[in-house]
Parts: C-alpha cells; sequence; structure tokens
C-alpha cells in the first residue's frame, strides 16, 4: 500500500507451530515483545508508524472537539441548533461569555492530556530505539530517531501554541514524575528547535524515504512552528530549504487539494482497503447530494457572506456588496470572483456533480432559517456550501465514509509563512515576492508594497490561500488580534448568509441578507492561553492554572 502516511498500529507477527499440550498456553499470539519488535528495520519502522497516526490527531481531532475552528471566526457556520459538536457549540464557543469556563474551554478546546499521552509514547519509542535497537544499522537508526524527533516536535509545538508555559519530557523514561513543574516558554522553543534541527538533518530527501517523513516536511514544520517563536530567520531559511528541495506552487489552485504534485509536502492519505476513512465528505457535502439519493447527511457547516465578501474579483479589486446587504434581484457577482473562491465556496448556480447548486428555499439543497428550523438536515443556514475538500467524485449511495487525502503541509502556505516573516524582518522586498507568487498563481494583479498596506496583503492572503485548512483562528490569536473588534479580531460582530427564494420572475432569486448568529461573538483576552486542565492540577503538585484562569 503506497501511502505518505501509515496510520496503522503496530501489529506483530505470530510465530507459526503447534504443540500438544494440556496446560492452558498464556502466550499472547497477536503481539510481540518490545525487544523483538525493535530488532529488525521492517518491525522497528512499523513501530514508528503507530507514532505517526498522531499527524491525523493534531489536524482532525485535537483543534477543536466541537468542530472546524473557522466556525470560531467569520468564515463558517454550524446550521444546527441542536447543543451538539458539529451543530450550536462551536456557535457558543464563538458568543463567549460566561460560558467559556476552564472546564469548557478544555473539553472542547483544549488537548493537554491526549497530547501529553502521545508524547510519552513518542519518547517510549525513542527510548526503545536507544535501549533495544542497538542492533540496528546506524544510518537506520539516525533516520528513525529523526522521524521521532521530528514527530515529537510537532507534538510540542502543538502544546505551546495553546498552553505557551508546558512540562517539558524527553526520552529518559527514569525522569518522569508525577510532580513536575512548568518549563518556560523559551526554554520549550529551544526543545523543538532541537529536535526540528536534528530532523532537517537526518531525514532523507523526498525522494530516498520511500513514503516516510522526510526533509521537506521537517523545514515545512518549521516554517509553520517558528511564526510562533517569532524566530523570523529561522522561518525565511526553512521555507528557503523547502524551495530547494523542488517545492513549488501548483499552476492550478483547485488540483492542489487532490494530494498529488510539487505543492504537497505532507498528506494524510486513506484507504477503503485498510478501513481507514474519514466522514468529511457525510458533513459537509451539499444537502442536495444526500436527498437525491434518499439519504440523509451532508451541509452541516456552511461558509459566511463575510467569507465569501473575503474575496477580489478576477480582476482585482473588491466588488461592491451594499446591494446584498439588504434585499435584491440582483444575482451577486459570484462568477466575476477570483478562482480561489470557485475552488473553495459552493454558491447559487454553480456546477457540482453534473448539476446544479440549488441552495434557496425549495431548492434541491434547500435553505434553512438559523435557530427557528433547528435541524437543517442537509440544508444552508448562509445560502453556500464547502467545495474545498469535499471530494466531488464520491459516490454517496455506495459509502457514507471517504477517502480523499488531508493535505496538512503545502507550499503555498510555505511561502505565506517566509512572506510574515520577512515583513516582521523588515524585508519588503522578500515579502513582496512572496505575496506576488501567491496571487501571480490565480492571475491577480500585485504591485509592491510597504508598512500597513503590505501587512494587510499578507494578512488578506493567509485569510483566502489558506481558507477552511484550519489555520485562520490560530493566526488571528498568534497575532494577538483576536481580542480585538471585528474586522481586525472577533469581538461585536455577527456572521450573515443571503437567503434565497425564487422571483416572480421565472430564472431570477431574491437575496435577502440575515444573520446567522443569536448575539454579538466574544473572544475574551484570555483564550490566548487556554486553561490547564483539573487533571493536572489535582496530580501535579508543582503547578498552579495560569494566571488568566485564575
Amino acid at each position: 500500500m503506497k501511502k505518505n502516511i501509515i496510520a496503522l498500529a503496530a501489529v506483530a507477527a505470530m510465530l507459526s507451530g503447534t504443540a500438544c499440550t494440556k496446560m492452558l498456553d498464556l502466550t499472547p499470539k497477536d503481539s510481540i515483545s518490545d525487544k523483538v519488535m525493535w530488532a529488525q528495520v521492517s518491525s522497528a519502522e512499523y513501530a514508528v508508524n503507530s507514532i505517526y497516526s498522531y499527524v491525523y490527531d493534531i489536524y482532525a481531532a485535537y483543534p477543536c472537539v466541537a468542530g472546524m475552528t473557522e466556525a470560531l471566526t467569520d468564515q463558517f457556520k454550524y446550521g444546527s441548533y441542536l447543543y451538539n459538536s458539529l451543530c450550536f457549540i462551536p456557535s457558543e464557543i464563538a458568543y463567549g461569555g460566561n460560558t467559556l469556563t476552564a472546564n469548557y474551554v478544555d473539553v472542547y478546546l483544549g488537548a493537554w492530556d491526549s497530547l501529553y499521552g502521545a508524547v510519552r509514547r513518542t519518547n517510549e519509542a525513542i527510548y526503545n530505539l536507544h535501549t533495544l535497537g542497538t542492533g540496528l544499522p546506524e544510518a537506520d537508526r539516525i533516520r528513525l530517531e529523526a522521524e521521532l524527533r521530528l514527530m515529537r516536535s510537532w507534538l510540542y509545538f502543538e502544546l505551546v501554541k495553546r498552553y505557551r508555559d508546558v512540562i517539558l519530557y524527553d526520552e529518559d523514561m527514569s525522569a518522569i514524575s508525577t510532580d513536575k513543574a512548568l518549563s518556560d516558554e523559551a526554554d520549550v522553543w529551544t526543545f523543538i528547535k532541537g529536535d526540528l534541527v536534528y530532523a532537517e538533518t537526518n531525514l532523507p530527501v523526498k525522494e530516498q524515504a520511500k513514503g516516510r517523513l522526510n526533509k521537506g516536511v521537517a523545514y515545512a514544520l518549521a516554517s509553520r512552528a517558528l511564526l510562533y517563536a517569532h524566530d523570523w530567520e529561522g522561518v525565511i531559511a526553512a521555507a528557503d530549504n523547502v524551495k530547494e528541495l523542488g517545492y513549488d506552487l501548483e499552476t492550478n489552485y483547485a488540483g492542489v487539494f487532490k494530494a498529488e504534485g510539487k505543492e504537497t509536502i505532507l498528506s494524510y492519505n486513506f484507504s477503503y482497503a485498510d478501513n481507514i476513512t474519514h466522514s468529511y465528505d457525510f458533513y459537509y457535502t451539499p444537502g442536495g447530494d444526500y436527498s437525491l439519493v434518499n439519504e440523509q447527511g451532508g451541509g452541516y457547516g456552511t461558509p459566511t457572506q463575510e467569507m465569501v465578501e473575503s474575496y477580489e474579483l478576477a480582476t482585482g479589486g473588491f466588488p461592491d456588496w451594499t446591494p446584498w446587504h439588504g434585499t435584491t434581484t440582483d444575482t451577486p457577482p459570484y462568477a466575476e470572483l477570483e478562482p480561489r473562491f470557485q475552488a473553495t465556496i459552493l454558491y447559487n448556480g454553480a456546477s457540482w456533480k453534473g448539476r446544479t447548486i440549488e441552495p434557496w428555499v425549495g431548492g434541491t439543497d434547500g435553505w434553512a432559517q438559523w435557530r427557528k428550523e433547528t435541524q437543517p438536515q442537509g440544508r444552508t443556514t448562509t445560502g453556500y456550501y464547502l467545495r474545498k475538500g469535499v471530494d466531488e467524485s464520491h459516490d454517496l449511495s455506495a459509502r457514507t465514509q471517504s477517502v480523499q487525502p488531508f493535505v496538512i503541509l503545502r507550499y503555498g502556505e510555505v511561502l505565506l509563512n517566509k512572506a510574515e516573516a520577512c515583513y516582521r524582518s523588515n524585508d519588503a522586498a522578500g515579502a513582496n515576492a512572496a505575496v506576488k507568487a501567491i496571487r501571480a498563481r490565480v492571475g491577480l494583479p500585485y504591485s509592491d508594497l510597504s508598512g500597513d498596506e503590505l501587512w494587510a496583503a499578507i494578512r488578506q492572503e493567509r485569510k483566502v490561500e489558506l481558507a477552511f485548512e484550519g489555520l485562520w483562528y490560530w493566526d488571528l490569536r498568534r497575532w494577538g488580534d483576536a481580542s480585538k473588534n471585528y474586522p481586525t479580531g472577533l469581538n461585536a460582530y455577527q456572521v450573515h448568509g443571503l437567503m434565497i427564494v425564487p422571483a416572480a420572475v421565472s430564472g431570477q432569486y431574491e437575496y435577502t441578507y440575515v444573520s446567522v448568529d443569536d448575539k454579538d461573538r466574544n473572544y475574551p483576552a484570555r483564550m490566548d492561553r487556554f486553561p490547564m486542565p483539573s487533571s493536572e492540577l489535582n496530580n501535579n503538585a508543582k503547578v498552579e492554572q495560569y494566571a488568566e484562569w485564575k
């Protein structure tokens, strides 16, 4: 099976042969000892594969139990009013207020226990490699350690971006203690950088990695992580190293998310044959796809009008959306918007699976009024559906689960990471060059900028280029902007959609601007650091709750 990421737990072979005995044989037949596991390269690689599975958790499970983090911003809205994840709870988080207690935030956004469980397993694997893998060829031992340390750096990056000061553990298993103090954020970054450098130095290039972690992944992760550390030189160097390895932008933006070609650095692949699947299509496919095969599903979350208005015209500049902030029969300028909009969002009249999207009252996909219709059952509450990441070739009548890959790291992000780092380093030329390359791919004009205008351009490109890739919420948070008022931050605004109904004239529709929120959204500044969970506070005498949450 060809996979960039093999998300399988390590499974050992059983010994053949039988014996005649009256004694009950208590020897496990579906596992082998750690000593045997780490004695050969093939089985040691299999053990490391089990650590690879955390890539999926980092991407899909840990960010927010309630749903996509874009729903905590102006980009996305879950339409059901039921008090569940992927329903009302993401909106409740976005409304903030007294609901955001330490326990509540830990339940839905915290990942302390899960990440530390993964850190422990990764450290155990490094320990076993050091103590039981001494018979492996030296080159393989070094390579496997580089893979594990890259994963550990990623896990600690996810911890520090949520909590800043965290507890450091390495592969010295004898040093594990129930009572252990927090390390300063600076020391955590030193630890992360050490693991990243080891991985960058000792991993092979993609062509020699045989589907395993490689230098490109290490450099790309460094370009993302070091933004949080404000290590601008490190970000720029990592991005340049990715470029030198041969990665580049794909010609077609929409083709990036098929996880093939020169832009994809790391993808998480799935397989029906191996029963490794996901439910992304079930949640986000247009509801009409399900109703057409007499099934229920799709449309759990949909893009907002605010996100639609974030896209420029294909010729550059923004259309005037004022006529659609009331009620009108004018057709919105969807067809005139830039290619990234066409590849990301489905709208009224868009082509999809050989049919036309109908997100209007009574249409095949349908429209449901926020709050008044508790369960939209596939209908949109915003007038839109998500296209990016959804598999247009998926046959819903054959299977519920899906196997299209998740693109985790790609060169487009790396280039924007570099743009930001160059801007912070007062290298306007470098920042402009990166932004220009991103815009040129989709045919958008660009003239060099400086100062606040250059920063606004970088911010704009991150929002639309990386839309629905799980980064925008964390960007606003790390910039210190999330607690500011909208549109800079996530306070004092509501998200909207367009209610669409057929007009009296055949082929025309009436568009009405509607709020799809109960009240204004609120992001308190203390959310810039998530609370330490009670599990750690109750069991570790050397830590106390972060000041923001006391």
